[in-house]
């Protein structure tokens, strides 16, 4: 819940912001900025809810985007796209705008 910053002075004392801060800086982000941990949880548990038996169980990190990564460059995405697209059987055209 996002509130205008003279109402949350007006209800929360310095002392306590302050502890919510380092709070915060220990326990890591608060808020629904880090869904992405709750989201990776449900999804391991579905996945091993339905998984075969014989493959390796799914953890909240197999679901869990990595946020520190350098950008890819171009040539890391055509190659990346290109695996997917042989993977999934389609042929290497070349795109012809309308």
């Amino acid at each position: 819940m996002r509130i205008p910053v003279a109402e949350l002075l007006a209800r929360v004392s310095s002392a306590e912001l302050t502890d919510w801060i380092a709070y915060e800086e220990i326990a890591g982000t608060l808020g629904p900025e880090r869904d992405d941990i709750l989201n990776a949880l449900l999804c391991a548990t579905i996945t091993n809810a339905n998984r075969d038996r014989k493959t390796r169980k799914a953890t909240p990190k197999d679901f869990l985007p990595t946020w520190d990564q350098a950008p890819q460059t171009a040539d890391q995405q055509l190659a990346m796209l290109r695996q997917l697209n042989a993977k999934h059987g389609g042929t290497s055209g070349k795109y012809t705008p309308r």
